[in-house]
């Protein structure tokens, strides 16, 4: 950062924006231990048999607090969205820039390895030619080639009422199937309602509405677009969508994780 930028800050914000640096060189080591202590068979279990899978206490309180505040420092954001200009709901959330807080590039790092090798099969068994490299860096130069070079990490904040309608995050051609969203806010004590909600859509049957419980610090793992469902004819696709239940009362924050960069 350009010291005529730090002198344009507040001191509080000017501090946490240094921090941002200290972070990016001393986290990513603590963020590989703990995604590679994770039950790996059961996150692969859960997303094969219900297109979500959830990773308990994967954040401290403290970091939850931390990435929380950073979304009052613009200076770490690309854009801003406002949900309720575009149809999308009501909130709002803001895209991070490059470079990103060490957190979130090690979980974006550390994460990928472990989900590309699921997508990998997905893509087998729904007869989806894409294959993904093991290492994000090549995936995301592949994104780059493409033209798909802004960053989608994201910070979302709800208040009372607000609520996120069902989407899907594609952003471009190049699309990694598996995305992930880490509840930031504690229930029942900084917010009530605010459920992450799910649907699927099979062939010729109503839309299933999935709803999954989450608590601070944890995440939760999810279809992008289409996973794989195993039929009596072999392997079909399911269309996932996913959003957030309106917000009875307080404030909640999320990070989103997705693993390929828009265009």
């Amino acid at each position: 950062m350009s010291t005529a930028t730090q002198r344009r800050l507040p001191l509080a914000e000017s501090a946490m924006v240094e921090s941002i640096v200290a972070d990016a060189m001393v986290v990513e080591p603590l963020v590989t231990e703990r995604v590679a202590a994770l039950d790996w068979q059961r996150v692969a279990a859960s997303l094969d048999a219900e297109g979500h899978a959830v990773m308990y206490s994967m954040l401290s309180p403290e970091e939850c607090a931390s990435l929380a505040a950073r979304y009052q420092v613009d200076e770490q954001f690309r854009s801003r969205v406002v949900m309720a200009r575009h149809g999308y709901g009501r909130g709002e959330y803001k895209y991070f820039t490059y470079p990103m807080p060490g957190l979130i590039a090690g979980l974006r790092t550390a994460l990928y390895p472990r989900l590309s090798g699921i997508a990998n099969r997905w893509n087998e068994m729904m007869g989806i030619a894409v294959r993904y490299p093991d290492d994000h860096a090549e995936f995301l130069d592949r994104c780059h080639r493409a033209g798909q070079t802004r960053p989608t990490p994201l910070l979302l904040q709800y208040g009372e009422g607000d609520y996120n309608c069902l989407h899907q995050d594609l952003y471009g051609e190049h699309v990694f199937p598996l995305q992930v969203a880490f509840l930031l806010s504690k229930p029942a004590q900084d917010f009530t309602g605010g459920e992450f909600v799910l649907t699927e859509q099979r062939p010729r049957r109503q839309s299933r509405a999935i709803v999954v419980p989450l608590d601070q610090g944890s995440g939760v793992v999810f279809a992008v677009n289409n996973r794989p469902v195993q039929g009596t004819r072999g392997s079909y696709r399911v269309k996932m969508r996913h959003g957030v239940s309106r917000v009875l009362a307080g404030h909640r924050h999320t990070l989103g994780i997705i693993f390929h960069d828009a265009s």
